[in-house]
């Protein structure tokens, strides 16, 4: 008889074996999805179609609606909709409605011509871009709240594998659909990929503890008291906790380093003399590998060291990794010392990156989950 897993990694296979789990990598998926039809996916579609570079540019700004979405995040949150939340639930409701919305406007934009009218397409793609980013308040929260403590590490992996798969058919999988039957067909089969977080969210559960009390009172008093509830309260809950300061200046500083030295990477390696070819192969296919490892093993550490181990450890691992760069610049150009460069520094973000989701997560309050996390 073979003997049992130790107890510290038998809490990791939970964590990853939980059905759930599978759930939320789906639901990442429906959240990557639109992200790239709004952004490169688009930029080619629109230079294919003959728009000057400075046009292209001013379609970034669709993107917008991702850093602000915590401006209706309270209205997401709390506010029921009608039949709909009594039907499925809180968060389930919600999901479902965004997700329909989004597979139409998808449809919609795929049906524009940039080339005669890019204003319309441009409508199409701010309403898609705001339906995904109100979207992905609602699975976050979902995701949250769907999982226990100990899971969360492996929830925050699930997703952002899922996330980078939906990019991947967002971009590539359209890309080729584009070539086999044009931009209305690739955005009409992208439209029909969002069928896979429908089909997911209906057939998981709504969270528990999730329903919100009714309100009582005169229609103003209820206003008034959903405003308190909706916008007041989740702030104040934030900034009553012992050093909440402290803990939003982990929030921006942890990944910052990280951050930095990947926006410098690209140039790092053009000035090295490395061709668009080779970064292609290594950074965007072996990189992308690289970090869907690294964020399965940072589920893995979360959940077998918990969570104050996890970040200090990945957090470590993760900045000592950025001195690959000094390395590459010091070798020149070498294909094996970038492999080598891009597999430490990609592995170690996938490990920061769980850790860091996960503790973002736990810092939620269930009364408040989908505005406290965006």
């Amino acid at each position: 008889m073979s003997a049992a897993p130790p107890r510290g990694w038998r809490r990791v296979l939970d964590a990853y074996s939980e059905p759930r789990q599978l759930a939320i990598l789906f639901m990442g998926f429906s959240s990557g999805l639109p992200l790239a039809l709004t952004a490169g996916t688009l930029s080619i579609w629109l230079a294919e179609s003959g728009l000057k570079l400075g046009s292209i540019g001013l379609f970034s700004l669709v993107a917008v609606s991702y850093s602000l979405k915590f401006f209706w995040a309270p209205v997401i949150d709390r506010l029921p909709l009608p039949f709909m939340t009594r039907w499925f639930g809180r968060r389930r409701g919600w999901v479902l409605v965004l997700q329909v919305a989004l597979a139409f406007a998808i449809l919609g934009m795929g049906m524009t011509d940039p080339a005669v009218d890019p204003s319309r397409t441009a409508l199409f793609a701010v309403i898609v871009a705001f339906l995904s980013a109100s979207q992905d308040i609602v699975i976050d929260a979902y995701r949250i709240e769907l999982l226990t403590a100990e899971q969360q590490g492996a929830g925050a992996a699930a997703t952002q594998w899922g996330y980078r798969f939906g990019m991947i058919a967002a971009s590539a999988g359209a890309l080729y659909a584009a070539a086999y039957g044009g931009w209305h067909f690739a955005y009409s089969v992208m439209a029909a990929l969002m069928g896979v977080g429908i089909v997911t969210v209906l057939l998981t559960p709504e969270p528990s503890g999730t329903a919100l009390a009714p309100l009582t009172g005169s229609t103003r008093h209820k206003i008034i008291e959903w405003l308190k509830m909706a916008v007041v309260a989740p702030f104040r809950d934030f900034l009553s906790r012992r050093g909440w300061l402290a803990i939003m200046l982990f929030i921006v500083l942890y990944k910052f380093g990280d951050a930095l030295a990947g926006v410098m990477a690209g140039p790092l390696y053009i000035s090295l003399g490395f061709a668009k070819t080779e970064i292609a192969a290594i950074s965007k296919v072996f990189g992308v590998i690289a970090t869907l490892v690294g964020l399965a093993l940072g589920g893995a550490v979360v959940a077998r060291w918990g969570l104050f181990r996890a970040l200090l450890i990945c957090g470590i691992l993760q900045n000592v990794s950025t001195l690959m760069y000094a390395v590459l610049a010091h070798a020149g150009h070498d294909n094996s010392v970038l492999a080598l460069s891009i597999l430490l520094e990609n592995v170690t973000g996938g490990l920061g990156s769980a850790a860091f989701v996960a503790f973002i997560s736990q810092l939620c309050r269930i009364e408040f989950t989908a505005t406290q996390y965006a």
